[in-house]
């Protein structure tokens, strides 16, 4: 197969965009792994005009989600995925992926000039090292989007940001594919995608049990509905956040106030230890910010670190 992605056919003479029904289809989808994020994807590449022809899934679950949003998937075994596709997806779970990986190339699936690409944060294309020397052309495109499995995870794709690793040569190819399911690829060295992925996972998942953690003391201390307090207020710290970087911070670490941070630690320990020690971390880290960014004089940040002290 030519690794080069067609554009999209041309749009009618009276200037109105093709229904994607309307397209000639260009590449032969597979999905093997018919999850939520499978799926969107297969529904993404299907309405840029390609065709997805089959899809492996595990679960009952998995199943009923390809026959109501692809329905014309047949469900078949990966190998059988993998034969019938020009561009196979590999949407499975991290760590089976170097598994699923190394078993494709194990039992001679002919994955020569097909397009391989997984969708995993943590690994670059390194990964489908079995798939690449059985002559696969290996992508990495990570969508930053937690996926619920509902239908709007699809409109959710449009301008959010895909990791993407690839061999050189097949770079146009990898942006091609992200540009046609709407969003905007961001290149990530082969070497460097571990910490990427923290990067995304620490401010993404921490993020929420941080918030969960906040609504079960504001519980304890009588707050009916923690969410709506909470929201406006973590709303405008994120947006400064964002948007201000560091000069965004405010609150007692900013300030310097060493005996505010003491009283939390204090009541902090009786109430949740494990949220303690979490707080305790991150003030040590938002301390270091604040002091090299010149926030906070080096004497309050001592005040802060003594109290702060394990």
């Amino acid at each position: 197969m030519d690794p080069h992605v067609p554009p999209l056919s041309a749009t009618p003479g009276n200037g109105a965009e093709p229904r994607p029904e309307d397209r000639p289809a260009r590449l032969s989808v597979g999905i093997v792994g018919a999850g939520r994020v499978g799926t969107a994807l297969g529904v993404a590449l299907a309405r840029a005009g390609h065709r997805v022809v089959a899809a492996a899934a595990v679960s009952d679950r998995s199943r009923l989600r390809v026959r109501d949003r692809l329905p014309d998937a047949a469900l078949v075994p990966p190998q059988e995925v993998v034969e019938a596709a020009d561009l196979v997806l590999l949407t499975v779970p991290d760590d089976a992926l170097p598994d699923l990986a190394a078993g494709l190339a194990g039992v001679e699936v002919p994955v020569a000039g097909r397009l391989v690409v997984h969708t995993s944060g943590r690994y670059g294309t390194d990964v489908l090292e079995p798939v690449t020397r059985a002559g696969g052309l290996p992508l990495a495109l990570h969508p930053v989007m937690s996926f619920t499995g509902r239908p709007d995870d699809v409109s959710r794709l449009t301008g959010i940001a895909f990791g993407v690793t690839a061999p050189e040569p097949l770079r146009p190819v990898a942006e091609a594919l992200v540009l046609e399911m709407g969003g905007e690829p961001a290149w990530i060295p082969e070497e460097r995608r571990p910490l990427y992925h923290a990067a995304l996972a620490g401010g993404a998942n921490h993020l929420v049990t941080l918030v969960v953690e906040a609504m079960d003391l504001l519980r304890a201390v009588g707050v009916a509905e923690p969410g709506r307090m909470l929201g406006p207020l973590l709303g405008a710290s994120l947006d400064n956040a964002l948007r201000l970087g560091i000069d965004g911070l405010t609150g007692p670490v900013a300030r310097g106030d060493a005996g505010t941070v003491a009283d939390h630690v204090r009541e902090l320990g009786r109430e949740s230890p494990e949220g303690r020690r979490a707080y305790v971390a991150l003030a040590r880290l938002t301390a270091d910010r604040a002091l090299g960014a010149g926030m906070l004089k080096p004497e309050d940040a001592a005040r802060l670190l003594e109290v702060l002290a394990d």
